[in-house]
């Protein structure tokens, strides 16, 4: 991204709709590289706001995000953004990963903790020099240059604390070290959102908060990406699911449903919609395209 073009932070101060935007992750060989690059492609014409691209807990994953990012940046038109944790890495490592992004001419930085090595219920242990939460990652990022920093929020509950109040009550606190914006993990009632946004409003905090959509093509899948993420799976979804008869019958319905909930969400004012697109284009131009109120 130039200099000259605007910040996420600002288009949502300033855009006039809902944004759009698309999150990928880093391949982990030849084939799924081929993949993903398909995808960036089928995308890109869309004209999304930004893309994303997440950050894995170990080394070789962490240099995959980076390169990955990097390509994205130079080699297409989208405004990119990388992702960072604080997992396994001290504030030397974090510093030279900020560098990096920097180097490349990534502004934008998605601060999340991360989930420790047993997952997301695991005992959360930093790094012996490393940061104990997103709140001290946003504070060094801001630290280290002028970055557009996003964070994370949970309409469902962290599934480390299961307390929706110190959920809104973190997230004001990423706000106040520096947050420009949230983007949700994954949910699946538009209801769970707003009143995510209704906590922290009533904290005084008017951070944006960017719903993130799961489109869903596969049940079991989605019921492990519930599970990682700490979201509730309603049985109007599962029930809705299990009554389609074979794989395609509930790729349709789960497009169905993405749709549904991204219209509500849109409904209710939203700033915009980040999809969560598992390096597959199919479901979200899908979505995208049936919305009564496509971000354009």
């Amino acid at each position: 991204m130039s200099r000259r073009d605007p910040s996420i932070a600002e288009l949502l101060a300033a855009s006039d709709r809902p944004l759009f935007s698309f999150e990928f992750f880093p391949p982990a060989s030849e084939e799924a590289a081929r993949t993903l690059w398909q995808t960036v492609r089928q995308l890109e014409p869309l004209g999304p706001d930004f893309v994303s691209v997440t950050y894995g807990a170990n080394g070789s994953t962490r240099d995959r995000t980076i390169n990955v990012t990097r390509q994205i940046a130079r080699e297409t038109t989208l405004r990119t953004m990388g992702h960072l944790t604080c997992v396994s890495q001290s504030r030397d490592d974090i510093r030279r990963v900020v560098g990096a992004y920097a180097d490349a001419g990534i502004r934008h930085i998605l601060a999340v903790r991360g989930d420790p090595p047993g997952g997301p219920t695991a005992p959360w242990q930093a790094h012996p020099d490393g940061l104990r939460n997103a709140t001290e990652l946003v504070e060094l990022i801001a630290s280290l240059g002028d970055f557009c920093v996003g964070v994370a929020a949970f309409p469902d509950v962290h599934p480390e604390h299961h307390d929706p109040e110190l959920d809104a009550r973190i997230l004001v606190d990423k706000a106040n070290a520096g947050a420009d914006f949230a983007i949700t993990q994954l949910f699946f009632t538009a209801r769970s959102y707003f009143e995510l946004v209704d906590r922290v409003r009533s904290l005084g905090c008017d951070i944006p908060i960017i719903p993130g959509i799961m489109p869903v093509t596969n049940l079991r899948q989605i019921e492990r990406f519930a599970e990682l993420s700490g979201a509730a799976l309603p049985t109007g979804v599962t029930d809705r699911l299990l009554a389609a008869d074979g794989p395609d019958a509930v790729r349709a319905e789960g497009v169905r449903i993405g749709t549904e909930l991204a219209d509500e969400l849109l409904a209710g004012g939203v700033p915009g919609l980040h999809f969560f697109t598992q390096n597959r284009s199919r479901a979200s131009r899908e979505i995208h395209s049936r919305l009564q109120r496509v971000p354009a």
